[in-house]
């Protein structure tokens, strides 16, 4: 037993010591490899030590081993480097370019130049511009002299000389300084001849841009002794750009060697002699199609494949037929589109019936986007119901109103629409009339578009000519097809805004917890807007100001804002008038401030944050638009919260509150636009004083300026609960504005549905 735990024991721990043995062994070993001898001549010890490091040099030899070279008398004296800052160099400005498409190379397809003259510019020039330009990407014009005067719309590159060869040198050379890494493809094409700008675009479209490319329509030089064939310019010829760059050297060769009458011609041999490349009018399977149109030949009645498949018809004799061609390739356009249209229609058509829904997979009508599905009986989309001369949802909250003006013409074609298309499906055996329209339905799907119901009464007259009175329901959608971006000018957020807020004897309640709000949103924050007050005092209060100034304890907040905030200036205007008007006021305000100033005109119960002064920028765009924000209002809290306790924020739901579509008090405009607008007016206010105090400047700017007046609700924009005092002096309809903006302002219809039960409760008990 104790041997073999003895043996146990040793197996654990005899590779431990064996392992420690070895390590003392092999330390032993390397001292004695670099041990010195003691010699007592020390020149002899160096020549002894200088042999053992040439013997031993690989051997290591440990930092805490010292030989006779080192100085162990000398103490060790540090020694102290001083530091030297290093100069930094200023940084390399990296370019970076304004466009991505730039820096990574992309390029425009296609660049399009028009030669034109002095004499034809005004003319053909216009034509040519009206029919292609909308097309393409640029198009410009070339010309030697030009008039005084160029036409609107057309960008005009005059070279000052009427040489037609010095023209089409400079057309070159212009082109190779300022557009050549912008496109792949330059055309160039007569004043007098048409081009389809559509198929032009669709040919570069299919060409490879690496390609030394002379594509028009082949032409023997004249006399017949040169070798290679020019492109007409008639007709118009497609060069590439990698064309151009290898012409670019041999340019001035060209202008100095090459003597020939025609400019086409010219530039045929130029290319041929120094690219070796003929013009060719196919490539790639790809076939340039030109026309030559007869004299005073009418366009609708050409026939032939090749006039229909042109990309280019020359000679063009004036404007007129330049837009009978236009017309006549529309058409044809057109009617491709159509007949792609139908054929994918029945593709979809014929696909569907092997789907897992079957024909349900298809939607009417094909093509179509889906009906919009409602999440909830919250989002269930409204119909409206109508008739020939009535409809049944008013907009201000009538059951029942007048079709006119833009409703009616919208009820008018769309009947006249499915009538056209039933005669369409139905002739020739049948003929339908219409009787009239028995009810008629429509709503508007944000997916889709516009959908109408109708039931029609009709009369169906055979080939027979006998008749009788059916009627048939119709659905009709007017699709969200024709979707267009309209181009607006650049505004900023950085504009200072001029908040005007205008104060009676009502208002003195509601400055103090709108300086509270104003000041933690704006002083704070330092934004960038100017807070100006408006005192308006009647008559009578403006005699006793000295005496007894309502406003006093407003002046004292404002002074006392002021003073905690050094960097803060509020000032204010006094008024005097009978009838408050925004115009009147307004007039005060614009004369002392510039042309260049936005105003934001608000009410002392209105919350203003940042959110909404950069929306306010942004939707007023100066000598174009004027914003009018929709608050959101806070409900009547002993309506809204009736029997409950209030909460210490009001939320942006339904039951605290709604957007007050009739008020208009809210305004964003430039002072420019209202001075131009004001100025508009003088006439009207001259045969009649009072229009100042019945209009208030939403009206002004709808009736008297070209402005779009935008209108949108604005969450940021939010209003505590109060009962405005209508003025009976103001219009009829600012007036009623007024008193249904109180009255929809109390709280929303279940609420005063509760409180009028309780209350007839309370009565009958």
């Amino acid at each position: 037993m104790r041997f073999s735990a003895f043996i146990s024991v040793l197996r654990s721990v005899g590779p431990v010591v064996i392992g420690i043995s070895l390590g003392f062994t092999l330390s032993l070993l390397s001292v004695s490899w670099t041990e010195e001898a003691c010699y007592s001549d020390v020149k002899q010890a160096e020549d002894i030590t200088s042999v053992q490091d040439g013997l031993l040099k690989g051997a290591r030899k440990p930092n805490s081993i010292s030989t006779v070279n080192d100085e162990s008398d000398e103490d060790f004296e540090p020694r102290i480097v001083p530091y030297k800052q290093v100069q930094q160099s200023a940084p390399k400005k990296v370019f970076r370019a304004k466009y991505i498409s730039t820096e990574l190379g992309m390029r425009e397809r296609l660049f399009v130049g028009v030669l034109t003259s002095k004499n034809t510019m005004n003319t053909l020039g216009v034509a040519v511009n009206r029919t292609i330009s909308h097309h393409l990407d640029t198009v410009i014009f070339f010309t030697g002299m030009r008039n005084r005067k160029v036409p609107h719309g057309m960008f005009v590159v005059a070279h000052g000389d009427e040489r037609l060869i010095w023209n089409m040198f400079q057309n070159i050379r212009y082109i190779l300084d300022h557009y050549i890494n912008e496109y792949d493809w330059f055309y160039f094409i007569q004043d007098d001849a048409y081009t389809g700008a559509d198929r032009i675009k669709a040919l570069v479209d299919h060409l490879s841009m690496d390609r030394e490319l002379y594509m028009g329509s082949p032409e023997e030089f004249i006399g017949g002794k040169m070798e290679g064939k020019y492109c007409y310019g008639g007709f118009g010829y497609l060069l590439s750009r990698t064309l151009l760059l290898r012409l670019q050297p041999f340019l001035e060769n060209c202008r100095n060697d090459i003597l020939s009458a025609r400019p086409d011609e010219w530039l045929g041999r130029c290319i041929i002699d120094y690219t070796d490349t003929n013009c060719v009018s196919e490539y790639g399977g790809l076939q340039y199609h030109h026309y030559e149109l007869g004299k005073n030949s009418d366009p609708s009645k050409e026939q032939s494949e090749q006039f229909k498949r042109a990309l280019a018809v020359h000679p063009v004799s004036d404007p007129e037929q330049m837009y009978r061609l236009h017309r006549y390739f529309t058409e044809i356009e057109l009617q491709k589109t159509y007949d792609e249209i139908a054929k994918l229609q029945e593709e979809i058509k014929n696909v569907s019936v092997v789907a897992f829904e079957g024909n349900r997979s298809a939607q009417w009508p094909v093509g179509i986007n889906p009906p919009f599905e409602p999440k909830s009986r919250f989002e269930v989309l409204k119909w409206e119901y109508f008739t020939e001369e009535e409809i049944y949802s008013c907009i201000d909250g009538s059951p029942k109103c007048e079709l006119r003006g833009i409703d009616r013409m919208d009820v008018d074609d769309v009947i006249a629409t499915a009538m056209g298309e039933l005669n369409k499906k139905y002739k020739p055996v049948l003929h339908l009339k219409k009787q009239q329209l028995i009810n008629g339905y429509r709503r508007f799907d944000p997916i889709r578009g516009m959908e109408y119901t109708l039931d029609l009464q009709l009369e169906v007259v055979n080939q027979k000519g006998h008749s009788r009175s059916i009627t048939k329901r119709v659905h009709l959608v007017r699709p969200l097809s024709r979707i267009e971006i309209i181009p607006m000018p650049y505004v900023t957020e950085a504009t200072r805004v001029h908040i005007i807020i205008p104060l009676t004897l009502q208002d003195r309640t509601y400055v103090n917890h709108f300086l509270e709000v104003f000041a933690s949103n704006a002083f704070e924050t330092s934004e960038n807007a100017i807070l100006t007050f408006l005192f308006i005092y009647d008559p009578v209060e403006a005699q006793q100001v000295n005496q007894n100034d309502i406003f006093a304890s407003v002046k004292t907040q404002i002074n006392a804002y002021e003073h905690k905030y050094p960097a803060v200036k509020i000032p204010w205007i006094s008024v005097k008038t009978e009838t408050p008007s925004q115009i009147k006021y307004m007039d005060i305000i614009s004369k002392k401030h510039p042309v260049d100033t936005l105003f934001f005109l608000a009410n002392a119960n209105t919350n203003i944050n940042s959110e909404f002064l950069n929306r306010c920028r942004m939707n007023s765009i100066n000598n174009w638009q004027v914003f009018f924000p929709i608050h959101f209002q806070d409900f009547n809290p002993d309506v809204a919260y009736h029997n409950q306790q209030r909460p210490v924020t009001f939320d942006l739901v339904k039951e605290a509150g709604h957007f007050d579509r009739r008020s208009f008090e809210e305004a964003c405009f430039y002072n420019s636009d209202y001075m131009a607008t004001r100025t508009r007016m003088v006439a009207d206010v001259q045969e009649n004083e009072e229009i100042l105090d019945t209009l208030d400047v939403y009206d002004m700017f709808v009736k008297y300026s070209s402005l779009h007046v935008f209108r949108a609700v604005e969450p940021a924009l939010h209003q505590q609960y109060r009962y405005q005092a209508c003025n009976p002096r103001l219009s009829e309809d600012i007036y009623h504005r007024c008193m249904q903006s109180n009255m929809e302002g109390l709280g929303s219809r279940s609420q005063l549905a509760m409180l009028l039960f309780e209350q007839e409760q309370g009565n009958s008990t």
